[in-house]
């Protein structure tokens, strides 16, 4: 374990939390620990002198409806989002994806905005919040100390493995995304070895409305573990739009979905055997959305 920590602190209030992080030399957040514990002990992260626990800031566990958004705290655990019923209820992509991450131990610890902000392009949140076009907040102290505020698209939030548009005096405070309209039809595919324990080797999260059973609109298909972030497979989505799912376009936009994907050779998997998951994954989603 790196053992440069000099400073441990817990605030309790998001204006003591975004001070420790205004100050010189930054710190280093702790929510649930389940990433940077492991990436600390390989060598991976190097901690600040301080190290910001952020467990006890009030109102970041937040799920609320307001406005026909579906509000989450950062500090939502992913055991919440498996069993909250107002995430099964408007969220339901989002639950199902959180059901295929790692062990109850480790749900009942990790964060939502742990996984968002360590930016794996595997992450197992990232793609169903992606295609349910989700926001996240920013927030940090100006120079007098005010509070300032910004939302961004989830989608270009991610910049590479690992990083993210978040500034080191910034904390991720919550998401928002649309609550899920009735006619909505989902989907999610995790590829592992153990799918709910092991680092995704693929990850596929589809998302559209389905008017009169035929025609699919607002289409959002997205990948992870396949680039070095989650991408949205957008000239996919663009062939789906407006069109009745039959065999052939089931067909071509799967083979449009594996020609989006641009993977690595890892120790999980090679770059063709991703490539051939998305393809055969796709159209496995796609059939099963025009059989239901």
């Amino acid at each position: 374990m790196n053992h440069a920590v000099e400073r441990y602190l817990a605030p309790t209030s998001l204006t003591q939390a975004l001070a420790v992080l205004a100050e010189s030399g930054g710190a280093t957040v702790l929510a649930g620990g389940t990433d940077l514990m492991p990436q600390s002990r390989a060598g991976r992260v190097k901690f600040a002198r301080t190290l910001l626990n952020i467990r006890r800031v009030p109102g970041m566990d937040m799920v609320e409806v307001a406005d026909g958004k579906l509000l989450l705290g950062a500090l939502v655990t992913i055991s919440t989002l498996v069993d909250h019923p107002l995430v099964r209820d408007h969220a339901p992509l989002l639950s199902q994806a959180a059901d295929h991450f790692a062990s109850d131990q480790i749900r009942n610890a990790a964060t939502l905005g742990g996984n968002l902000c360590n930016a794996s392009p595997a992450g197992d949140t990232l793609t169903p919040l992606m295609a349910l076009d989700a926001e996240i907040e920013l927030v940090g102290l100006d120079g007098t100390g005010v509070l300032q505020s910004r939302w961004l698209p989830l989608d270009g939030f991610f910049t590479g493995p690992g990083r993210t548009q978040r500034k080191p005096n910034e904390l991720l405070r919550g998401v928002r995304l649309p609550v899920a309209p009735d006619d909505q039809k989902v989907a999610f595919y995790k590829a592992g070895v153990r799918p709910a324990l092991d680092i995704s080797t693929i990850s596929i999260a589809f998302a559209a409305r389905r008017r009169d059973r035929a025609i699919l609109h607002d289409v959002r298909l997205a990948l992870g573990a396949v680039a070095p972030t989650p991408i949205r497979a957008r000239r996919t989505e663009a062939l789906l739009e407006g069109k009745a799912l039959t065999a052939e376009l089931v067909r071509v936009a799967a083979a449009s979905a594996a020609s989006e994907a641009t993977p690595i050779d890892d120790v999980r998997a090679s770059g063709w055997y991703r490539k051939e998951l998305v393809l055969n994954m796709t159209q496995r989603i796609l059939e099963d959305v025009g059989n239901n």
